[in-house]
């Protein structure tokens, strides 16, 4: 017989015999310990002992029973055992015990029965039953694991937004037959991307578990806490009025603040965004309640972070989200439907032909004519659609492009604005690759172009994707530069091959002279650093020949040329 001690828990076998007779148990045990299975047993004699057994913290792999005993027979061991224990394996071992009552017993709820004169078929049938018991544990855990990663958070093991949204649709139900109030917050941690950028993922995962312990400590066991996704969670404060809501909310802001985040000796200050809305009878669905709460928790931070807000349905905030949002399938069904328009706009050499340089543009087909992008960005921004754009855009003008000639030319460079959420796409540099070879775009004729605030927000993403696309060939242009406190700090991280200088600084050059100083100090430094500049918002002459006599390398506005749809601007 091969040694089967590995195959147990503890490397004994947990047995519990249920026999009368000691004789007949010290031969089971025999037997059992002779087919080498070491074991660690209990032994009960009476229905008496069999329950004081059941009710203990004993836990058992397989339950030998003994058919006839002095009152008491293998069925009602095994009922007895049943109703403790439905999984328990249980065989019968008797001397004396008919086929047909064997069969019941088995029908009852017996894996097996063996006579006490035929012990041989014993060790086999216990690891038979054992691995079969054990692999039915291992099922049904896996179930129960499943079950719970379904409706939790394996990070932090909170509830996830499904399960979450599930109570919040209990809780509605609940308000509008009893009129009790309940309170949903929505929150937000301030710095979690900058840790996550600058620190490494363990970091930022620490620090959300950290949070959870935080929020768990300030609410009651009644309440729901739950991750909702990335740096966002949520809380239903059941049967919570609106001052007891914001309290909470108070103690929350301010324990996450005094508690201090440190990680590998660098000390982090954790703030976070709170915003609240009231579950009543009023509320819709528990979609209008997560999307008041969202629209409360980014009022919050618009307001300086580290705040609470209590969403009122009268608030600017709400009108303007819920505009947002309504902007979002309107979106995506542009996209689908090719429903937008290319606009481009050139710039004109300011110093040295280097042959044509323009800027695309976007605009969206409406009902009453073109929408400019101010009115859908900041809606695509919001809600992650911002590569869905991007990526419709590179596609358009790349096929522009291959169609046109312009792309396989030898001069010229054409401006593509992109995201700062597009360069966290894993997927968007892969596919620029292939747009690019399969529109035979020469790479060096690309200027794919950044906002100087979106790189710095989403730094260590924008550093390696505008590395690799220059290392493709591309090139890349730092826009709306000067805005920033550290501009020419960021400078020397993000490696690029333009600068544009912020309009805002170009408009009035001419009548502020600390504008115009900005203006010639980042055309200075940009020189230095190897970079041509294009000066933004050039709205006559004078401003254009300021920024040739500056040494500006080129200049776009209104002055220029207006944006014109594609077939109406000469490249």
């Amino acid at each position: 017989m091969p040694n089967t001690i590995l195959h147990f828990k503890d490397s004994k076998l947990r047995l519990l015999v249920i026999d009368d007779s000691e004789d007949d148990v010290f031969l089971l045990v025999h037997a059992i310990e002779q087919g080498g299975i070491n074991l660690d047993y209990t032994h009960v004699e009476s229905e008496e002992e069999l329950q004081q057994a059941l009710k203990g913290d004993s836990v058992w792999d397989i339950a030998i029973t003994d058919h006839n005993m002095i009152g008491f027979t293998s069925q009602q061991a095994i009922q007895l055992i049943r109703q403790h224990n439905k999984e328990l394996p249980v065989i019968i071992v008797s001397g004396d015990i008919k086929e047909d009552v064997a069969v019941g017993a088995m029908h009852q709820g017996a894996q097996d029965y063996i006579m006490k004169d035929n012990l041989a078929r014993l060790v086999p049938v216990i690891l038979r039953e054992y691995k079969t018991h054990q692999a039915t544990k291992a099922h049904v855990e896996a179930e129960k694991n499943y079950r719970f990663l379904r409706y939790h958070d394996n990070l932090t093991n909170l509830v996830n937004r499904q399960e979450f949204e599930t109570r919040i649709s209990h809780a509605l139900k609940e308000v509008r037959s009893s009129r009790d109030t309940h309170a949903l917050m929505f929150l937000d941690l301030d710095q979690f991307k900058l840790i996550n950028d600058t620190c490494g993922h363990t970091a930022g995962d620490e620090l959300l578990v950290r949070t959870t312990k935080i929020l768990k400590s300030h609410i009651r066991d009644r309440d729901t806490l739950a991750r909702l996704g990335g740096d966002e969670f949520g809380i239903l404060l059941v049967s919570c009025q609106q001052d007891m809501a914001l309290e909470t909310a108070n103690r929350i802001k301010t324990a996450v603040k005094e508690s201090r985040f440190i990680w590998e000796g660098k000390p982090f200050e954790i703030t976070i965004s709170i915003g609240i809305v009231e579950v009543n009878e009023h509320v819709t669905d528990h979609h209008e309640l997560l999307s008041c709460a969202d629209i409360a928790c980014y009022a919050a931070k618009d307001r300086g972070r580290n705040a609470v807000v209590w969403f009122t349905p009268d608030d600017e905030e709400y009108t303007k989200r819920r505009s947002e949002m309504q902007w979002a399938p309107r979106i995506k069904q542009a996209a689908e439907e090719d429903l937008f328009v290319l606009f481009h706009q050139p710039m004109a050499h300011l110093q040295k032909n280097n042959g044509p340089h323009t800027e695309f543009l976007l605009r969206l087909k409406g009902d009453k004519g073109l929408i400019a992008p101010g009115e859908f960005i900041p809606a695509a921004e919001r809600y992650n659609l911002m590569p869905v754009i991007d990526r419709w855009v590179v596609h358009n003008v790349f096929e522009y492009l291959n169609k046109s000639g312009l792309g396989s030319r030898n001069q010229g460079t054409y401006f593509i604005n992109l995201s700062g959420s597009t360069l966290s796409d894993q997927s968007f540099f892969d596919d620029i690759k292939r747009l690019q070879e399969e529109h035979k775009i020469i790479p060096q004729r690309i200027c794919f172009e950044i906002t100087e605030t979106a790189a710095i927000d989403n730094l260590v993403d924008a550093v390696e994707f505008i590395t690799e696309i220059r290392e493709r060939g591309f090139k890349f242009a730092l826009d709306d530069f000067g805005v920033g406190l550290s501009s020419f700090t960021y400078l020397k991280t993000i490696p690029v091959d333009y600068l544009k200088i912020d309009g805002s600084f170009v408009l009035n050059m001419l009548q502020n002279s600390i504008d115009r100083g900005i203006v010639e100090s980042c055309n200075q430094i940009a020189h230095a650093a190897g970079l041509q500049t294009i000066a933004e918002f050039v709205e006559n002459d004078a401003i254009r020949q300021a920024l040739t006599e500056i040494g500006v390398d080129y200049a776009q506005g209104y002055g220029i040329v207006k944006p014109g749809p594609l077939a109406s601007v000469h490249v």
